[in-house]
């Protein structure tokens, strides 16, 4: 790239030598003459425009997100969004530090990382917004003879004016990758480069080393959206890939039938509003755990369903899951095309705010079961985590270790429910 031909220092050639003595490590090496500044800066902010392919992004602006999301959603996922889109908006005012940008897939993530890009760049800041996977194939791609060697790729992104790295975590965790992303984040950590993260993964799974800078106070804002998939407003459960509970979105309190046009037993009918207002008052104030047992079809999965779609409303969509569905779950990490660990998936569960088992008993009683169950069970027993368990198996079926825990008084309610199974006559 020729300079100014009437620039005094270089004479139009563009370039300079370091006057330096022979022993000096610059000894020889050109440098861009000043005349070319303006142009290298619009060169490289050009470049990465182009690796960064936000024209497909630019209609993604602040203007045209919907900081209180779509009608139906709860308080607090509505709050978390406008928190997010505060956040987002202060951020690109300022450009000073991280932005963490932590929620399922479709909850406005990329909207906002987007909208920072956007406005960065209308100010004339070099902006570089990538997925992390496109990240990775960009630095490889410079190994087979691109314009720009590896080295001279590799400082450009790490020396960004802003970078923003979109679903994080969904690369491919080869000991390579995870050691470029690591340099990468440390130099912007060190230098303290703006730096926009979103991701959907829980912050413990991301690397060690990583995961200690981004928990870094003085430095990361970090922003939880508690709002479901946009893209698909059927579901408000928060964990689309695991729970049902967007399966029984229509068993509410309200149309709980309490039976009282059926020839039942006068003790049967107490019993069932005895269940009903245990499971309203659960919902209202959801603390320890509540045990529905009874038989098939007596109403403890339109109870437990209840209290799942009355936190859901209030923005707190609860993990709802059967049993035998959660250990498929887990196993399914197994396969070579799973996409997250068993530890992730099992984690995510146990940890869950509000966690509604179904149907326990009904499960393949192996060893690996019995034990993740346990696990399970123990770990939100010590916490305390609120916790729904509905069965119609017998003390005697069940595994002793778990139903000693569901004996606890302290923490556990337990409610029979000994109406037989609701025909809708």
């Amino acid at each position: 790239m020729p300079g100014d031909p009437n620039c005094p220092i270089c004479g139009g050639i563009g370039y300079l030598r370091r006057d330096v003595p022979i022993n000096h490590p610059d000894f020889g090496k050109i440098y861009p003459c000043s005349c070319r500044a303006e142009a290298i800066t619009q060169s490289a902010r050009t470049r990465l425009f182009k690796m960064s392919s936000l024209d497909a992004l630019k209609d993604l602006r602040f203007d045209n997100f919907e900081k209180r999301g779509r009608v139906g959603l709860g308080k607090h996922q509505s709050d978390s969004l406008e928190n997010a889109y505060n956040q987002a908006r202060n951020f690109a005012k300022n450009l000073e530090g991280w932005l963490l940008l932590m929620g399922p897939y479709g909850s406005g993530k990329t909207h906002l990382a987007a909208a920072i890009a956007n406005e960065a760049i209308e100010e004339g800041i070099t902006t570089l917004f990538l997925t992390v996977p496109d990240l990775l194939d960009w630095l490889r791609y410079a190994y087979s003879g691109a314009a720009l060697s590896f080295e001279e790729r590799f400082e450009e992104i790490r020396e960004s004016p802003l970078l923003i790295l979109d679903d994080f975590g969904t690369q491919n965790a080869t000991a390579w990758a995870q050691e470029k992303i690591f340099q990468i984040m440390n130099h912007r950590y060190i230098n303290k480069l703006p730096t926009v993260v979103t991701s959907n993964m829980l912050i413990n799974d991301f690397d060690g080393r990583i995961r200690s800078r981004l928990q870094d106070p003085n430095l990361v804002t970090v922003v939880k959206i508690l709002a479901p998939d946009y893209r698909n407003p059927t579901d408000d459960t928060g964990h689309p890939e695991l729970s049902t509970l967007a399966m029984h979105s229509r068993q509410t309190f309200g149309n709980f039938s309490m039976r009282q046009h059926e020839k039942l037993p006068k003790e049967d009918l107490r019993d069932l509003k005895k269940a009903f207002e245990a499971a309203r008052d659960f919902a209202e104030h959801p603390k320890g755990w509540l045990l529905l047992t009874g038989p098939y079809g007596c109403g403890k999965t339109h109870l437990a369903a209840a209290i799942g779609n009355y936190q859901a409303s209030l923005g707190f969509p609860p993990l709802m899951v059967s049993v035998p569905d959660l250990l498929d779950h887990l196993r399914a990490t197994f396969s070579p095309n799973s996409n997250v660990s068993l530890d992730r998936r099992f984690e995510e569960v146990k940890k869950s705010h509000i966690l509604i088992l179904d149907d326990l008993g009904t499960q393949s009683a192996t060893p690996w079961a019995r034990e993740k169950l346990y696990q399970l069970f123990n770990y939100r027993y010590n916490a305390e985590l609120p916790t729904v368990i509905t069965t119609s198996s017998t003390p005697e079926e069940l595994d002793p270790r778990l139903y000693s825990r569901m004996q606890d008084q302290r923490i556990c309610t337990n409610i029979v429910i000994p109406v037989p199974a609701y025909r809708g006559n």
